[in-house]
């Protein structure tokens, strides 16, 4: 069953554009190593993540998880990002997160966490969306980050 979310996510991908009426942040990830690129664009409005689109080439694992991401994310407040960034997180790292049934599709990556080498593909939206969290809080606009792997 989580395969085939993993594949839905993969072959119909929500979320993806290149641009973002009104966006607030943009950020850039990418594992110079594996060659996953993700921009990520969000905009915020009354504290909650208003949208958030995604674009970027890698392999099917970071785009998946990307589409699950954005629409675990999305209308949620900024804490509350943050907060289901670090549960994915813990997941990828094999821990027990306090709240995985909030991840809604992202909980399908469980199983990626068992291969070392595709769990930076499955982390790297979801740390871009804590970035891009971090820096509209700073009140920046722009970031980017060479993730080692």
């Amino acid at each position: 069953m989580y395969q085939d979310i993993i594949l839905d996510h993969y072959r119909k991908p929500h979320n993806r554009a290149e641009q973002l009426d009104d966006e607030d942040t943009h950020v850039h990830h990418s594992n110079p190593l594996c060659g996953d690129e993700m921009d990520l664009r969000i905009r915020v409005r009354d504290g909650r993540l208003d949208a958030v689109v995604f674009s970027g080439d890698g392999c099917s694992i970071s785009q998946a998880s990307a589409s699950a991401m954005t629409q675990a994310v999305a209308g949620r407040e900024l804490a509350d990002v943050l907060d289901l960034s670090e549960n994915f997180r813990q997941m990828m790292h094999g821990e027990e997160p306090p709240r995985i049934d909030d991840l809604e599709d992202g909980i399908a990556f469980q199983g990626v966490a068992r291969f070392p080498v595709r769990v930076k593909c499955a982390l790297l939206s979801w740390m871009a969306v804590k970035d891009a969290v971090e820096t509209y809080s700073s009140g920046d606009s722009d970031h980017e980050v060479a993730h080692d792997a």
